[in-house]
């Protein structure tokens, strides 16, 4: 698989100017600030804009005719046209910033004396009133559940997947996590000038669809942490929200969005440091103006330091367990000494704050010295999708941070090495990495990517389709992710990563020649025309036909972008292969040799054999010679694989983009069109996206899944093994825009395809085939056996997700656990046992399926007809239940309290649930609206004041129709026992339901109007309308219009109803509490625990007597079977 270029979005508005005095300000520079008003478009005239070199008017476009042509070659190619100017105003946008056709909104482009860059943004496809302030935005609150996907094939850290396919948890309301993470504008002709212009915005839109946005990006990152406060970047990211002079509450631009039913996050990279936020409209002027005083006046006042160095350090103390950063922070290792590369970006307490105080570091004053040289305008660019607005920053006048000579950061004799790293997760996996000159500069070829095109392919002749028939490897990515980290003003990685099988780490040798022959292969025949447009061709057609995403998406993505591109190029630089250059990727190529890449290989096996250990996160590595034997070999003339080779055209490249007409009369709503005993489909032709794509979901249920552990560990086997057959086939259709997706769900196999119409259904019968003629060699089974044994290993050994298995398996006694699982497979299983689940569970199905988009329902029923022909199923011999039943919880506090599994990792995860039980939709809304109300309180309580750890949040919670809610803290052994963390919760929620009681009338009313706005928000593109409504035809509830019922119910409560149903069930006490302990002092364990631990099983721990009076849980299968179950339910109205 290839490295795919980010994915973009986009939005806009238009901005006025004016002069207006300057607002006075504490900080000793010249400050910024926010107007408002309703002057006329002409106005526009006044700004100092870039103006357009094309005689045409009109915003270009990469454009396709209109009568279901594909885009003309010139465009294919990159020759980007302007548009007709014949029907174009200039208040339509800029000329010169090219878009897409589809694309239904203009831009403007502005740059202020002070050097800050800005792209407004505004929609005008939608009906509706300019003066509308109360027009409704926000995005919809999903309620679809995470099913976990056991996929095999992940490469070292990949998270475990979920995906929203309405299974036995589903968890609503938005997890309050103030994300910040380590990814890793001119007035006069003087830019020192004080007399500045205020700029102001009003917007051309006639109806916004969505949340305003907005995202600011400042061209300053962690290359720029001093020496001796490694990670002081990031520690900022993090204090400039801590309040402001203007609105000094810590939490209280939190507090605002949450009332209005918008978010806020951050993140600080390299050379780059990203701030974003929305909220509904109505509240976008004074949340830009809380927003930019953190930028202008923050107070980063000396005990919030104290304390938010304590998320800093939690958020490290996360991360240290993935072997994605582990491996990150290795490869910086090998950098020159003094180069940035090698800088510990995350920062934690030693950095912060011990270190700091042992020699005598104002952290505080470093930190004021920072913000005042770096956030700095004419570092910043700023994306704007709302109404009316501008914000002016400070100025610091002094010089960007140029790293742009450091070059080479990586020449060094400790890189041409193999480095051996014991990972903690159970993978074999190999990484091969080049480091390049800085291509940032080809982004009009793209080199990396169409080498990575190349690398990453798996159809016939390609690297991993080979390595794939010798049983070697399971999955390979190649590429550029384009982060910070991977493509800078130093350097340009390229890296090729594959997960190896056990005979494949023990052949790790020969795989790596054999990527050493498709490259010599690629030098050889050099840079191919063909295969480059016929990339350029698919890039042109998905950019052509772009869905709209949400807004804040979209400016996080812009405003980096404006960093990168000229003007006209910021919607399409990271989207559009333009220029054909053989000679740029040939160059790029040249430097991809056997004695120029870094080797680096993760084993378990390594453990005891890796003496030296990276200082931050702590890998165990050892490192080595490439034996002469291989080296000899690379360095003389190798003879090429005559198995390799390039990959033939493409069959599934769409090429008819007509857009059909309806066949069936619309609805609003799917509607059943086929029902029989074997399967029905619901249907929805789209005439609102109208796009040449349609989405299609099939649900095929059996009764055989659940019955035993063995079954589930078979059907978890078969849907990977089914991957595996057709991963040869499908990827030419995955790179044509194509998606396809296998899940294993609780009880069905979920298949689901999207993407351009034309060739779709050629994709959903090559997966039915595939499955109907189901095959598995001896090999390939036992290949896939050992990797799952891997795959469930790795999850358990995650907090999270061992508190998630065991909340869920006392609540739900009839599934099976992860452990259990585990259990079974180690237990043996066979390709004879796999072959008669495969032949077992194709005899009695239940096919459900969804189509929407551009088919119509003719073509719908053929789908589904093809797969009752070719899959031969019987009837189900009675219904196959979807859900599973729950316990009815006891009125006391429950305790299960289990060790991690992993002894390396001192996270631990608390969790408190409380059950609620049989409820109906206006009482899920109720809960929807009450966990609305308690985000930005916990995170205010046990974040930022108690400092619990970085992740905390509650969740509305529904289990199967059951009903409930909970608040979970990640935090670390190092510093809490979990038994203190729960004290801790419990206090907050008493706090709480204080705050309930002395709730106004208008704050509740607020929240209200807040979440129906929300749910009132429009979907911004087909794929949220489908997730919606396949949702409710996975879990057979059917209401469609459920949103609309959740609204009206919101219409009827009152402060009253919220409150008593919080006290009601507090009072009930139907209580369930989870632990997962981490290890560390606080928990009373040494430092130094080895990370290696026996197969998986749960040690149960005893409480303190802090919670002496919970009913202890130590044995889960004797506590369940004594409880009553509540009856299979719906939340159905």
């Amino acid at each position: 698989m290839l490295l795919s270029m980010k994915g973009s979005c986009i939005f806009i508005g238009i901005f006025l100017n004016k002069q207006k005095n300057i607002k006075n300000c504490a900080c000793y520079r010249v400050t910024s600030f926010l107007v408002f008003c309703s002057a006329s478009v002409k106005s526009l005239n006044s700004l100092k804009m870039n103006k357009s070199k094309s005689s045409a008017d009109s915003s270009t476009q990469v454009s396709a005719t209109d009568d279901g042509e594909p885009p003309p070659n010139d465009e294919a190619k990159g020759l980007l046209k302007h548009g007709d100017p014949a029907g174009c105003r200039e208040d339509l946008g800029d000329p010169q910033i090219i878009k897409s056709p589809s694309d239904p909104k203009t831009y403007r482009y502005v740059v202020l004396s002070n050097g800050l860059r800005a792209l407004l943004i505004s929609d005008l496809s939608g009906p509706g009133n300019v003066s509308d302030d109360s027009a409704g935005e926000g995005e919809e609150q999903g309620e679809g559940d995470s099913e976990e996907d056991v996929n095999v094939d992940e490469v070292e850290d990949g998270d475990d997947q979920t995906e929203s396919d309405g299974g036995e948890d589903q968890e609503t309301g938005d997890v309050k996590k103030k994300i910040s993470s380590v990814k890793q504008v001119s007035l006069s002709d003087n830019p020192n000038s004080v007399d500045f212009n205020m700029l102001v915005f009003n917007a051309l839109v006639i109806r916004l669809l969505y949340q305003s946005a907005a995202a600011l990006c400042i061209g300053v990152g962690s290359f720029s942490d001093p020496e001796d406060l490694p990670g002081l970047a990031h520690f900022l990211e993090h204090m400039v929200f801590m309040g402001s002079e203007k609105y000094p509450a810590e939490n209280g631009f939190d507090a605002f969005l949450k009332r209005h039913g918008g978010s806020t996050n951050a993140s600080t990279d390299c050379e780059r440091t990203l701030f974003q936020f929305d909220v509904q409209r109505k509240h976008f002027r004074e949340a830009l103006d809380r927003w930019a005083q953190f930028f202008i006046c923050p107070l980063m006042i000396q005990d919030a330091i104290e304390r938010e160095v304590e998320a800093v350090d939690s958020e490290y103390q996360l991360a240290k367990p993935s072997d994605s950063h582990r491996k990150e922070m290795l490869f910086g290792s090998l950098a020159k000494p003094k180069h940035p590369m090698g800088h510990f970006f995350w920062g934690n307490a030693q950095t912060l704050k011990h270190e700091p105080k042992e020699l005598n570091i104002d952290t505080y004053q470093r930190l004021q010295d920072f913000w005042k040289r770096h956030y700095s305008a004419h570092y910043m660019t700023l994306a704007v999708q709302s109404k009316g607005l501008i914000v002016f920053f400070p100025f610091s006048g002094q010089a960007k941070p140029d790293f742009s000579q450091l070059r080479d950061p990586f020449d060094t004799p400790a890189f041409n090495k193999l480095y051996r790293v014991v990972p903690v997760r159970k993978v074999h996996a190999l990484t091969i990495t080049w480091a390049l000159p800085p291509q940032s500069k080809h982004y009009r070829v793209k080199p990396l990517h169409y080498i990575s095109w190349l690398i990453g392919h798996e159809g016939t002749g390609s690297i991993l389709s080979q390595l794939r028939k010798r049983c070697w490897a399971l999955a390979l990515f190649g590429g550029n992710s384009e982060t910070g980290f991977d493509q800078n003003s130093t350097y340009s990685i390229f890296s090729i990563s594959i997960t190896l099988t056990d005979e494949g780490f023990q052949n790790f040798y020969q795989v790596i020649h054999m990527v050493f022959q498709y490259l010599k292969m690629l030098q050889t025949l050099g840079p191919q025309q063909r295969i480059y447009e016929e990339i350029q061709k698919i890039d042109a057609n998905e950019f052509h036909y772009q869905e709209q995403t949400d807004p804040i998406g979209f400016v996080e993505s812009i405003c980096e972008n404006m960093q990168l591109f000229p003007k006209e190029d910021f919607l399409t630089g990271d989207q559009l292969m333009f220029e054909y250059e053989p000679g740029v990727i040939s160059a790029a190529l040249s430097l991809m040799t056997p004695e120029k890449a870094n080797l680096l290989l993760l084993s378990p096996q390594h453990e005891g054999q890796c003496p030296l250990k990276e200082k931050w996160f702590g890998a165990q590595y050892s490192v080595e010679d490439i034996p002469h034997e291989w080296r000899d070999r690379w360095t003389g003339d190798f003879d090429l694989n005559p198995d390799l080779q390039l990959p033939a055209d493409n069959k599934f490249i769409a090429t008819d983009f007509t857009l059909k007409t309806s066949d069936c009369p619309d609805t609003e709503y799917p509607v059943k069109i086929v029902s029989n005993e074997r399967g029905c489909l619901w249907f929805k032709k789209d005439n609102k996206f109208k796009i040449p794509k349609a989405y299609a979901r099939f649900n095929l249920v059996s009764p055989i899944i659940q019955r035993c552990p063995e079954n589930l560990v078979l059907f978890d086997l078969l849907v990977n093994v089914l991957a595996h057959n057709l991963a040869e086939m499908a990827y030419d259709a995955d790179v044509a825009q194509l998606e396809y997706k296998l899940i294993a769900g609780e009880h069905s196999l979920i298949i689901r395809v999207k993407g351009f119409n034309h060739k779709l259904p050629l994709l959903l019968k090559l997966i039915v085939d595939y499955l109907a003629d189901f095959s598995a060699s001896p090999n390939v089974f036992s290949m896939f056996a050992e990797q799952m044994k891997k795959a469930y290993f790795n999850m358990l050994i995650k907090p999270d997700m061992l508190g998630k298995d065991l909340r869920l398996l006392i609540l739900e006694p009839s599934r099976w656990s992860l452990i259990q699982k585990y259990q079974a497979l180690m237990k043996g299983l066979s390709v004879t046992d796999l072959m008669g689940f495969i032949n077992r569970l194709k005899a009695e199905l239940y096919v459900e399926g969804l189509v929407q988009g551009n088919f119509n329902s003719a073509e719908s029923k053929d789908i589904l007809q093809y797969f009752i022909e070719k899959l031969q199923f019987k009837p189900l011999t009675a219904e196959a239940p979807v859900h599973f039943r729950v316990v009815e919880l006891p009125q006391k506090q429950h305790l299960c309290k289990v060790r991690s599994l992993n002894k390396d990792d001192p996270n631990s995860d608390v969790t408190v649930y409380y059950q609620s039980g049989l409820k109906n939709l206006w009482e899920h809304t109720m809960m929807e609206l009450l966990v609305m109300h308690m985000e930005e309180p916990c995170f205010d309580f046990l974040r930022t004041k108690e400092t619990l750890g970085y992740q905390v949040y509650p969740t509305c919670r529904n289990t199967s129709g059951i009903l409930g809610f909970s608040v979970t803290v990640e935090t670390q052994a190092t510093k809490f026992p979990t038994d203190f963390v729960e004290t801790k919760i419990e206090e907050f929620l008493q706090s709480f339901g204080e705050t309930l009681a002395s709730l106004s009338d208008e704050a509740f009313q607020a929240q209200v109007s807040a979440l129906i706005k929300l749910k009132e928000c429009e979907d911004p593109h087909l794929g949220e309308e489908v997730d919606r409504n396949w949702f409710e035809v996975v879990t057979q509830q059917y209401v469609f219009d459920r949103i609309q019922k959740e609204i009206e119910a919101l219409k009827t409560m009152k402060k009253e109803n919220l409150l008593s149903w919080f006290m009601d069930h507090r009072q009930a006490n139907r209580r369930l509490s989870v632990h997962v302990v981490g290890f560390g002092q606080a928990e009373g364990d040494q430092e130094n625990c080895s990370q290696s631990c026996p197969d998986p099983s749960l040690t149960f721990m005893p409480a303190s007597p802090l919670l002496a009076e919970a009913t202890k849980i130590t044995d889960i299968h004797a506590f369940t079977s004594s409880l009553s179950l509540f009856p299979y339910h719906k939340i159905l109205k």
